[in-house]
């Protein structure tokens, strides 16, 4: 009895001392206790964690929880009343999930001391009922990576279209949420991401791809969610540079590339973390900054300026004049500075309750390569681009099984694209946003007559002249959260969640107006007479969500249940009758939607967990397809008119899995899923006379989306020199159409729109990724990833009879890359490394071919080449220096991936 009551006080001390919060998505530790002889629970043994005040003391059948911790690596400190202390290291946590930790104890009469066991990560989850991923900071810091984009490159049922972007599953770019310590980080316009993380800031990385549960919304295909660092109780940090430059053969493909630069791309990098002197007790920080100066690896020539022309001899028909007052110097057209900062601030008032602050900052300045500005490179677009996150969030633990969190961000994400800026009337540059007016503003004067920017023909390069687009977009996003989570008993952890969100969103648009006729100044066109392309407007939609889960953790089973509940306000009116476009123009209202998600795993040997889920998925479109052209422009000019009545695009996903671990050190997945899609954006034609035809979105678009992904993993033991994944994906992605675009582009191509289901641009067939590592210890490390994927289809086109075949249904080549990171470390002073370093990126200096010709398939020739036009202005070409040959101007350097680069650097880490 005395050994009972004095456990029951320790269980009672471990109650009052474990109530303490982390910020950002949380996961748990849970297990039981047990007698070494007897195998009975054992009740009042205190399970802490050491560093903390967190901890749990067992139950009467032994079982203990804990929960609301923030990913990361903890050591557990095991004991009781009669019995030995056992110490539990390197046990890991992830979001979402429940890692496990069941421990024998002996008795004190058996005397062998504080035993310490390092604990390995598990292979096999399970409570894991969909597929996701987690990567810690240690997994991270081994890869040959430089963004968080190209982790996920790297994970099971990811890929990537031709320009890069990430599909999730055969869905569309837009259709995955980016959040960022629990709050959004997209872009309401285009649903584009808003910031750019370092990949020195991530604690953990984690991307859902199946059914995710009901607190994840506004998504079709996956979630990725990205926790950053958090200060500790020590000072840290770390200083990084490193540099260097493209390394290729490939001088027929990339002009310029020959000549080496050792400082073409830079970055610096660095973090400091650590307790606020003179408040060490309750206050944090982190920070962390990257700058990146990227000179890039596309070039061009100034023999032109934006000032020369091309026209022919006011005398002499057949002779041509060709201005050329350029400088002839060699010129990047892929240049980029990018900066990226996160801060955060922690204040622990007592344990139970906990306030965090984070800033997360990026700023892009940049030019995207176009090709036909190659010879005359001051007229290509400069675009820029910066977004900002706030995000305050107080958690408070109100017991040792309920905690809840409160949070609230705001948002900014800023984007511009023009070749020269906007005057005031003194002539000085206005920084001018989309929440500005133009009244009072004027254009460059630099801007040229349209004429000046017409070239020899359509197989040769541009001679002079500026391109005449301003685009400017905001959007300041506003979101509370409420989110409460309780472990209502040991099988049962219910979370309820409720958000509201307000976004607004500022546009401009349009072409400055120069000629030789009516403006022989360059003129921003007047938005009210409707003369000139322009486009200008703010709206504010609104939004509404609410949640309940109950993850139920027995035995025998684990289950995943919740619904979801999502409202949405245009706040926008639309025309109702669709031969009416412009009249009776009505409101949109509200939209509303019920989820509901279901996920089962349950074992089937000690080593082996099948996983079942399914769910409902509702997405709003972009909201730029909401509000284009909010005048509703007179008909006559054929546009295309944005719907604020669009519904939410739907999604149903079934997916099944088996997890299964061979080994020790070794485990395979395999998943397979199915995704009915429908709902989707598409642009439909809408004919009122012969005359009068106008194009709008509308939810018109379906698809299919079916595959198995295959993942095998060796982990590393202490003993080993080396841990490998491989991951392999097979997928069919068809639809009806490839983007929302898609029917407008046909319309203007003179062809009919496809009715059957065609596979999408970014389906690729078959995806292996692998990475490999080897290191003997702490001192070395290297590691090797790779990625071979089917071609990406393309639509074949019968260059002679100008009729092209079925929508995709031709294959690019396979593509294939391989990136290299080997470093060595070297321990001085107390805690103090340095680290030296090389990557290589694309170590096989392959040219893959993003974009091919419709005519032959690949990105190397044209058949069109061979033809009458081509070949004519590669004759005048000889005549002329000033025009170039069509052959050169076939020659896309743009249509490859990057070629090699290696870069080399070091890392103080104190």
């Amino acid at each position: 009895m005395k050994k009972l009551f004095q456990s029951l006080i320790c269980s009672l001390i471990i109650l009052f001392f474990n109530i303490q919060v982390y910020a950002g998505g949380t996961g748990k530790i849970a297990g039981k206790i047990t007698d070494a002889e007897s195998k009975e629970g054992l009740i009042g043994i205190s399970v802490l964690i050491e560093g903390t005040t967190m901890g749990a003391a067992t139950n009467l059948d032994g079982d203990y929880v804990i929960n609301n911790l923030e990913p990361g690596v903890y050591s557990l400190n095991i004991g009781g009343v009669g019995y030995q202390k056992k110490i539990i290291t390197n046990v890991r946590v992830s979001s979402d999930f429940t890692t496990r930790i069941d421990v024998q104890l002996a008795s004190e009469a058996i005397n062998l001391g504080t035993i310490v066991v390092e604990a390995q990560k598990p292979l096999i989850r399970k409570d894991l009922t969909s597929s996701q991923t987690s990567i810690d900071e240690s997994q991270i810091r081994a890869l040959p990576v430089e963004s968080i984009s190209q982790i996920l490159s790297l994970q099971a049922g990811i890929t990537k279209g031709s320009s890069g972007e990430l599909h999730i599953r055969g869905g569309r770019s837009t259709e995955i949420a980016y959040n960022v310590n629990g709050v959004s980080a997209i872009n309401p316009y285009d649903f584009g991401r808003t910031v750019q993380i370092s990949t020195n800031a991530v604690q953990e990385l984690s991307v859902v791809s199946g059914t995710f549960n009901a607190e994840y919304g506004n998504a079709l295909s996956g979630v990725v969610n990205t926790i950053t660092k958090e200060g500790g109780s020590k000072f840290n940090g770390t200083l990084t540079y490193y540099t260097g430059d493209y390394l290729s053969k490939a001088k027929d493909k990339f002009f310029n590339i020959d000549k080496v630069d050792p400082i073409n791309n830079q970055v610096f990098e660095g973090t400091l973390g650590g307790p606020i002197p003179l408040l060490e007790d309750n206050f944090s920080f982190f920070l962390s900054g990257r700058y990146n100066h990227d000179k890039g690896y596309l070039y061009g020539i100034r023999q032109h300026t934006v000032y020369d022309s091309l026209s022919r001899d006011s005398q002499l028909a057949d002779v041509l004049r060709i201005a050329q007052t350029g400088d002839n110097k060699i010129v990047s057209m892929n240049p980029s500075d990018d900066l990226n900062l996160t801060a955060k601030i922690t204040y622990k008032p007592i344990a139970a309750i906990k306030i965090n602050y984070d800033v997360v900052f990026s700023n892009s300045d940049y030019q995207s390569y176009a090709h036909d500005y190659k010879y005359n490179p001051d007229a290509n677009y400069q675009r820029f681009q910066w977004g900002l996150i706030n995000s305050l969030e107080y958690r408070h633990a109100v017991s040792n099984t309920t905690f809840f969190s409160l949070k609230g961000s705001y948002n900014v994400y800023d984007f511009k694209r023009y070749l020269y800026p906007l005057l005031d009337a003194s002539g000085s540059e206005v920084s001018f946003n989309p929440s500005m007016s133009l009244d009072g503003l004027h254009a460059d004067p630099r801007y040229q007559p349209e004429d000046k920017g017409n070239s020899y023909s359509s197989y040769t390069f541009v001679s002079g002249g500026t391109q005449p687009e301003h685009f400017y977009q905001r959007s300041y996003s506003t979101e509370i959260k409420f989110d409460i989570t309780s472990q209502i008993t040991n099988q049962h952890e219910i979370k309820f969640g409720l958000k509201s969100k307000w976004d607004t969103m500022d546009f401009v648009f349009f072409e400055v107006l120069r000629d030789r006729n009516n403006y022989l100044t360059p003129t921003i066109p007047d938005a009210t007479n409707q003369k000139g392309s322009i486009d200008i407007y703010s709206r504010s939609p609104k939004q509404f969500s609410g949640y309940l889960q109950d993850k139920m953790e027995f035995d025998s089973m684990i289950l995943n249940a919740g619904l979801r509940f999502d409202y949405f306000n245009a706040n926008a009116v639309y025309a109702p009758d669709q031969f009416k476009p412009t009249e009776n123009l009505t409101d949109a209202g509200k939209k509303i939607t019920v989820s509901p998600r279901l996920g089962i795993s349950f074992p089937i040997t000690d080593k082996g967990i099948i996983h079942f889920s399914y769910g409902h998925f509702y997405q709003l479109p972009p909201f730029r397809y909401l509000y284009t052209n909010p005048e509703f422009e007179d008909i006559a000019a054929q546009p295309v008119y944005g719907n604020a009545n669009l519904k939410p695009e739907r999604t149903v996903t079934y997916e099944v899995g088996l997890q299964q671990q061979m080994t020790e050190t070794m485990a395979f997945n395999i998943t397979g899923f199915y995704k009915d899609v429908r709902d989707l954006l598409a642009v439909q034609q809408i004919r009122i006379s012969s005359n009068s035809i106008y194009q709008k979105y509308v939810n018109k678009d379906y698809g299919n989306i079916k595959g198995i992904t295959f993942s095998l993993t060796k982990r590393k033991l202490a003993d080993d020199l080396f841990s490998a994944s491989l991951d392999y994906t097979f997928q069919v992605a068809e639809g009806n159409e490839t983007g929302a675009d898609a029917f407008f582009i046909d319309l203007q191509s003179g062809r009919q729109s496809e009715k059957v289901p065609v596979p999408l641009d970014w389906d690729q067939s078959h995806t292996l990724n692998g990475v490999i590592t080897f290191g003997g210890s702490k001192s070395w490390n290297l590691t090797l990833t790779g990625s071979l994927g089917t071609g990406l289809p393309y639509s074949p086109q019968l260059y002679e009879q100008q009729i092209y075949l079925r929508t995709n249904s031709g294959r690019k080549p396979v593509y294939a890359n391989a990136d290299l990171l080997f470093d060595k470390s070297f321990s001085f002073f107390d805690n103090s490394t340095l680290t030296l370093f090389v990557k290589i990126f694309n170590l096989f200096d392959t040219q893959n071919e993003r974009f091919v010709y419709d005519d032959t398939g690949r990105a190397i020739y044209s058949l069109e080449e061979s033809k009458g036009g081509p070949q004519a202005t590669n004759k005048i070409s000889e005549k002329y220096p000033g025009i170039k040959s069509a052959t050169e101007y076939f020659n896309r350097p743009n249509y490859y991936s990057a070629p090699r680069e290696v870069r080399v650097g070091f890392t103080f880490e104190f």
